[in-house]
């Protein structure tokens, strides 16, 4: 099927074609681990699926295509995606990350990359002058994750890239809250942009997984030569999974994300809830950023319960959402950060940075928006018997 000037929405299912061999529609799942060699002088494309497997290939062609890049890389899961591309840096460079970071990046970061004097600084990157500030002369590597994970900041992708270009450094973006759908950071000069495609690119909580793309040949070649010698590479199974998740994400997006914007409008009436964190609320800071860059604000939110007790109360009697690990899927996802996504850090990094003990995260699936707002009410109603019946009590 010859390349065409096809939207994003269209791409993600005519992208691939049919099976040139079979005229199959869907990408056939090749499970071969090696390849015979018709000539033994030169050999042909496939040798070790390690190396290259055509069901992998065919979804690193697709991001690489969906993000505007020239070459994608399919791992087994996100955080393979994120370690492997840190493996770029030397002993004795400097790495400078965004400080709210999700927390397997904060761990990897803390207590592996240190293992080989790897250096690091966290700063707060939604201030660009103390993002120059923070540069040193060993830095080869910004890393920003817009919007952030839990309380959904914005990063300025296009001046960090600025700064960065003046210094020298690689930039790496992890984008899987906005996936290129609604956010495309190649455009803007991003060299390395990942995703934890078990998230929205997926979207059916039985794929772990994780891509990364850049748009720069040389980097490309250093990438396909780290993810051949690490080797944490995604089986060809979840490869066809995934490619199958990719065909109805424009859908599902669209409509989690209407959702979002109303469960958040709802949310910030609410005299239980202190905040309402969400890139679609007008006083969302860093809003103007991201209609700039983005193109729209997406399905995730946050949201602050008084503490520990009330989010407790709130998850007794909420039955829609599942409560657990993880986001982007078509069942709502109601998390709790301080214990789930950042328990990797000490608590009192995590406060500092805002992520408190009644800190909720919501992902928002494809349930009935008013259904999740009336659930959701009723949890928060519960807070307020509760409280009552303690004032009585005293």
């Amino acid at each position: 099927m010859s390349k065409k000037p096809f939207s994003l929405q269209t791409s993600l299912i005519h992208s691939r074609g049919f099976d040139k061999g079979t005229g199959a529609v869907s990408t056939p799942i090749h499970h071969a681990t090696t390849f015979h060699q018709q000539n033994f002088d030169q050999y042909g494309t496939y040798d070790y699926s390690r190396s290259g497997n055509p069901t992998r290939e065919t979804v690193e062609e697709t991001i690489a295509e969906l993000e505007g890049g020239v070459r994608g890389f399919a791992f087994s899961s996100g955080m393979a995606a994120i370690s492997t591309s840190f493996l770029l840096l030397s002993s004795g460079d400097h790495v400078l990350v965004s400080e709210e970071v999700y927390g397997g990046t904060y761990r990897m970061i803390t207590e592996v990359l240190t293992k080989f004097d790897i250096e690091y600084s966290f700063v707060n990157m939604k201030d660009l002058h103390e993002v120059a500030c923070a540069i040193k002369h060993n830095t080869k590597v910004i890393y920003m994750e817009t919007p952030s994970n839990p309380l959904l900041n914005i990063t300025d992708i296009e001046g960090v890239v600025k700064l960065a270009k003046a210094n020298d450094c690689l930039t790496f973006l992890d984008n899987t809250f906005m996936t290129p759908l609604l956010q495309r950071p190649i455009s803007f000069g991003v060299d390395v942009v990942l995703h934890s495609a078990t998230k929205f690119l997926a979207g059916h909580s039985d794929v772990l997984a994780g891509l990364a793309v850049t748009g720069n040949e040389e980097i490309a070649g250093k990438l396909a030569f780290l993810q051949n010698s690490f080797g944490a590479v995604l089986g060809v199974q979840d490869c066809w999974l995934l490619l199958r998740g990719l065909k109805t994400l424009h859908v599902r997006l669209k409509e989690s994300s209407e959702s979002a914007y109303k469960i958040a409008s709802f949310l910030e009436g609410r005299k239980e809830v202190e905040e309402v964190y969400y890139p679609g609320l007008s006083y969302h800071h860093g809003r103007e950023i991201q209609v700039r860059q983005a193109e729209g604000p997406g399905a995730v939110l946050s949201f602050r319960l008084k503490g520990e007790e009330e989010v407790k109360q709130l998850i007794k009697h909420v039955n829609i959402p599942v409560f657990a690990v993880s986001l982007g899927a078509v069942e709502s996802i109601l998390s709790y950060p301080s214990r789930m996504s950042h328990a990797s850090m000490p608590k009192a990094e995590r406060e500092r940075r805002g992520i408190t003990d009644g800190l909720l995260r919501l992902s928002v699936g494809l349930e009935n928006a008013d259904e999740l707002i009336k659930d959701l009410q009723n949890g928060l109603e519960s807070i307020q018997k509760i409280n009552r019946n303690n004032v009585i009590n005293l």
